[in-house]
């Protein structure tokens, strides 16, 4: 599992355990308030969290839901998710470069928050075909994605947003824009 994202991001956990301060910034805080309001409002029995870090939203997401699967590639964050959630069985934290494979499915959940303007757009649009295979018939993918710019980002948050509107087989249901973030929810187009 190493090429230079994973390269980049095991620098990150190395200079700093919680290197974007998931446990203490208002940001972060905000974001995940408003990430659980745009889920479905409806039972979830499975789920699927894309980019888990060291597991703070998880734990959040975790109340929500029948099952969750974590996954994230970095060993270090997987380490600290894992022991975050040790108490937690319905809880799997995985570690897995999810552009080269996503667990099982069928999920009727895909959270991807600030992880997907990480990779190219074929990475992304592969990662969202295995998504959709994986998807239950009511199911729905919610992203979130950091409006700033980083040219060392292939991404940005709107370019996200275009690919997953671009889909076939979903269509966006919710959208906001706040500040620091872009958040939207697409569910199975009928």
């Amino acid at each position: 599992m190493s090429d230079e994202l994973s390269d980049r991001f095991a620098g990150f956990y190395r200079a700093d355990a919680d290197p974007w301060s998931y446990e203490t910034s208002s940001y972060e805080a905000d974001k995940y308030r408003a990430t659980l309001a745009a889920l479905p409002d409806r039972p979830i029995r499975r789920a699927l969290e894309m980019g888990c870090s060291i597991g703070v939203f998880t734990e959040m997401l975790a109340e929500r839901c029948g099952e969750l699967v974590a996954a994230d590639f970095s060993a270090f964050a997987v380490k600290q998710a894992r022991k975050r959630l040790a108490g937690r069985r319905s809880v799997r934290v995985e570690r897995r470069d999810l552009r080269d494979s996503i667990p099982s499915g069928p999920f009727d959940l895909v959270v991807c928050s600030e992880i997907l303007y990480y990779w190219s757009r074929p990475d992304v649009e592969s990662v969202l075909d295995a998504i959709e295979a994986e998807l239950d018939e009511d199911g729905a993918v919610v992203a979130v994605n950091w409006s700033g710019n980083d040219p060392t980002n292939p991404l940005d948050a709107v370019g996200v947003e275009t690919i997953l509107d671009r889909r076939r087989g979903l269509r966006r249901v919710h959208s906001e824009t706040a500040a620091g973030y872009r958040l939207g929810r697409w569910e199975r187009a009928g």
